[in-house]
């Protein structure tokens, strides 16, 4: 079943350094782009997770985020106490200088800027975590996944029905054809008539005629047609990222109907070109939202 590009999902999990908490975005996009934003802590990471985001998903922009809740469990809290002694002593003399009073307490020294720091911990602590990581990782590709799944139902189910449009215009214009063909012979063949009266043999002016009839004949087109929607369908079916190939085929099928309607000069047919171009750009921006 074709999917759609268009998918969000979350996952979560809980290790003994935090809550890890992953969300994955995709949008429509020509090719396969994988973007990770990640704590400082999580980034000998980031090419594995762009690694098993793309075994996933195979095309469109993936913007994936991941976030710790407990930071603080991914290093060892470190005070600076010259820095705090500092800031201990400038504001004594702010308060001695302004004549105000009270004393600075601890939460108020240690909340100042870089009195605390937090120093990661050693790469081999931190290698426990992508168990838990990749976890909530899996968790949000396979809920981006039910998503893009359930809209490419949605657009399969259009398609069908859209496919049966383009049956019926095409039949129109393949049961018109013949009589195109033999309109278009007999209208050439009363002129040339009138043109050269007894000038022209029969043998010759049915020659011309043949081969001037089959300037508009439309078989050729009509065939090739019908084997592009025929792989079409067949790629529709397939369970495998196709929006390429569907994007391929749609331009060699406007190609067809694009020469049908230049060769037939017929009213009844135009008008049912006018409608196939119709029908196969309905689709075709369809199929800029499959995988």
């Amino acid at each position: 079943m074709i999917k759609s590009m268009t998918g969000y999902g979350k996952g979560e999990s809980v290790h003994q350094a935090g809550r890890f908490t992953v969300e994955v975005r995709c949008v429509n996009h020509r090719y396969g782009e994988v973007t990770v934003k990640l704590p400082r802590a999580l980034m000998q990471f980031e090419n594995e997770i762009k690694k098993k985001v793309a075994e996933r998903l195979v095309r469109g922009k993936i913007d994936v985020f991941i976030q710790v809740e407990n930071a603080l469990a991914l290093g060892v809290p470190t005070p600076n106490l010259p820095l705090a002694r500092g800031y201990l002593k400038a504001f004594n003399t702010i308060r001695e200088a302004l004549g105000l009073q009270g004393e600075p307490d601890l939460a108020f020294i240690a909340s100042q800027r870089d009195v605390i720091s937090v120093a990661a911990e050693a790469e081999a602590s931190l290698e426990e975590m992508p168990a838990e990581l990749l976890a909530a990782l899996e968790e949000a590709l396979r809920r981006v996944d039910e998503m893009r799944l359930f809209e490419g139902e949605s657009l399969f189910v259009d398609f069908q029905k859209r496919r049966e449009m383009l049956a019926l215009l095409i039949a129109r214009v393949a049961e018109r054809s013949p009589a195109v063909v033999a309109e278009y012979a007999a209208r050439l063949k009363e002129r040339v008539g009138q043109l050269c009266e007894n000038a022209v043999s029969e043998e010759r002016l049915a020659l011309e005629v043949a081969l001037l009839a089959d300037k508009c004949d439309i078989t050729e087109e009509l065939v090739r047609l019908e084997s592009h929607l025929r792989q079409f369908d067949e790629t529709l079916a397939k369970g495998e990222p196709v929006g390429r190939k569907l994007d391929f085929l749609l331009q060699e099928i406007n190609r067809e109907v694009n020469t049908i309607g230049s060769k037939a000069n017929d009213a009844q047919i135009a008008g049912a070109v006018v409608e196939l171009k119709a029908e196969l750009e309905k689709i075709r921006e369809q199929v800029q939202n499959i995988e």
